[in-house]
């Protein structure tokens, strides 16, 4: 873990440059479609320098409540800086056993990070615990599992195995955690996965 850890670390200071303004208009509209109401109370899985944080917030308004959980000090350091709000709070923690109350959020998101997570039915055990009856879990990556699987093995280290499920595999482990209405998108550009907890 510390060598993954090290790794992500290390990209702290591009890591916001690393989106284009299309990808940033492509989440923005994702985000858009999640049906996030003022008040309701966000959880960011995996959420790095907090890159959903401004989307978010403008829908979640005052009343409403983001958290982000990340193991990158680092990355956290630049999401706190970043966005000093009151009802923005960012974790130093661990995805597959996160130190949050149990059905307590409405939505929980992993936005390019799902791929990294080492035991990825635990985080999808951990989201299950958190989420309300009815909240949704949703897993965006901006490239498809087979872009991802080609685009790690290539930059290689700690992430050169890092893959996402096939959509029958998601499928599978969202049914085995009480989630409903699954859909799973996986083409070129977009690899998006939504089930909603019963």
């Amino acid at each position: 873990m510390n060598e993954r850890k090290a790794y992500f670390e290390s990209f702290a200071d591009e890591w916001d440059k690393m989106f284009t303004a299309e990808d940033l208009e492509v989440l923005e509209f994702l985000i858009d479609s999640f049906d996030i109401k003022e008040g309701n109370r966000v959880v960011d899985l995996g959420c790095g320098t907090g890159v959903l944080f401004d989307f978010l917030r403008r829908k979640v308004g005052d009343s409403g409540m983001i958290v982000g959980v990340d193991f990158s000090t680092r990355m956290l350091h630049k999401a706190k800086m970043n966005f000093p709000f009151t009802n923005i709070v960012a974790i130093d923690g661990d995805v597959e056993d996160m130190p949050l109350r149990s059905d307590f959020f409405d939505v929980a998101i992993s936005f390019a990070s799902f791929a990294h997570f080492p035991h990825q039915e635990d985080v999808i055990t951990e989201a299950a615990r958190i989420l309300k009856p009815g909240g949704s879990f949703n897993i965006i990556h901006l490239s498809s599992s087979k872009e991802m699987v080609a685009e790690h093995h290539r930059v290689g280290g700690p992430v050169a195995e890092d893959s996402v499920p096939t959509a029958s595999q998601l499928r599978k482990l969202f049914k085995d955690h009480n989630f409903t209405n699954i859909k799973v998108t996986d083409h070129p550009g977009l690899y998006l996965a939504i089930g909603i907890k019963e």
